[in-house]
């Protein structure tokens, strides 16, 4: 790499080299960050962070209730579900089709339910 240092003060202050190895000292960083994500990836994987499939998340992009995406992905019945959380089938089956909206307590109680977070829940 052929590479002119510019001083100032004694000190360097620049540092002017051709564009092509310009370019190539990018594709390294720009390589490197994606080792140091794919390294971060895979450690958070390996302590237990979930993977959320892609059907999940346009699911819920597409405007589907993310109670119902959730629960299908879990692969629980609506009464599963209504009993791990604590209420009725039928109340359940109102927040999954939009009839009720539900309070924090029921949504709190069906994210843990659902093993996810509230934010999760919330239509967007």
């Amino acid at each position: 790499m052929n590479v002119q240092v510019i001083e100032k003060d004694g000190e360097p202050e620049w540092a002017i080299l051709p564009y092509k190895d310009y370019q190539q000292l990018l594709e390294e960083v720009e390589m490197l960050q994606d080792i140091r994500a794919y390294d971060e990836a895979r450690q958070s994987i390996s302590q237990g962070e979930e993977l959320i499939p892609a059907e999940v998340t346009f699911a819920i992009l597409d405007g589907q209730n993310p109670i119902r995406v959730w629960r299908i992905h879990r692969d629980m019945t609506q009464q599963q579900l209504a009993d791990k959380a604590g209420i009725s089938k039928p109340y359940l089956s109102q927040l999954e089709s939009g009839q009720r909206k539900g309070t924090t307590e029921v949504l709190d109680a069906l994210a843990a339910a659902l093993e996810v977070s509230l934010e999760d829940l919330l239509s967007r």
